[in-house]
């Protein structure tokens, strides 16, 4: 016998806060929309559950739909439920944060979102809903996570030196790092693959281009390595 529940039933959503690095700026991906509530303000991309897919699912179509990226690096970050997040109702999100390489997407807005940009993520308009509290969430759990996981790499193109390397965590964490300690302590972990590459079309002496082994860290990850800096 079916079991209905006769209670009032709160909405699912999903909201993505995607990061992107360019040149010396952590910049974060907004969408603006095209249909009330809100209509006109900036916010994070997303949007309701669908009965047949999973929460991942959901996440990365409102992604490519809105905005038409397709990111590698995608992770849960936390579940927003306060009662009154949303003027149409009872809704619940689940948040996501992503890492992306801007070189690598071209935005294009679609469905109910009028415009997609990137915007500095110290510099954001008002944003729609709690999707203030939601970004400030995701770059909190971003400032942790690139200490203790090699996540950054995702912000980086394939190829770069080892000074973009130190600007991505000094932009990240907010600080200026000692660059005889971080490279003394990068390249200790030996997860660097040194290429015979330089910079090219550089004003200043061209440096020497490295590549991340992801294979190396899988195994070295498997067999209870500590990535931390």
């Amino acid at each position: 016998m079916s079991h209905t529940y006769e209670y009032p039933r709160p909405a699912l959503t999903v909201d993505c806060v995607v990061f992107g690095l360019d040149d010396d700026d952590l910049k974060v991906l907004l969408i603006q929309r095209g249909v009330e509530p809100f209509q006109g303000r900036w916010a994070l991309p997303g949007g309701f559950v669908r009965m047949d897919e999973s929460l991942d699912e959901a996440a990365r179509r409102e992604l490519e739909e809105e905005s038409g990226i397709r990111p590698g690096h995608l992770e849960q970050l936390f579940t927003f439920g306060e009662p009154e997040r949303d003027p149409r109702g009872r809704v619940v999100t689940v948040a996501y944060f992503a890492l992306v390489k801007l070189s690598a997407h071209t935005l294009r807005a679609a469905t109910d979102a009028r415009e997609a940009a990137w915007f500095s993520v110290w510099d954001t308009p008002k944003l729609a809903f709690d999707h203030a509290d939601i970004l400030n969430t995701a770059l909190l759990r971003l400032k942790g996570k690139v200490r203790y996981q090699p996540i950054g790499f995702e912000l980086l193109p394939p190829k770069f030196t080892l000074t973009q390397l130190q600007r991505l965590y000094e932009i990240v964490l907010e600080r200026e790092l000692d660059k005889r300690n971080f490279r003394k302590k990068i390249l200790a972990m030996d997860l660097l693959e040194e290429l015979d590459e330089v910079e090219q079309d550089v004003s200043h002496r061209a440096a020497r281009l490295y590549r991340f082994d992801h294979k190396k860290y899988r195994q070295l990850e498997k067999a209870g390595f500590n990535f931390e800096l």
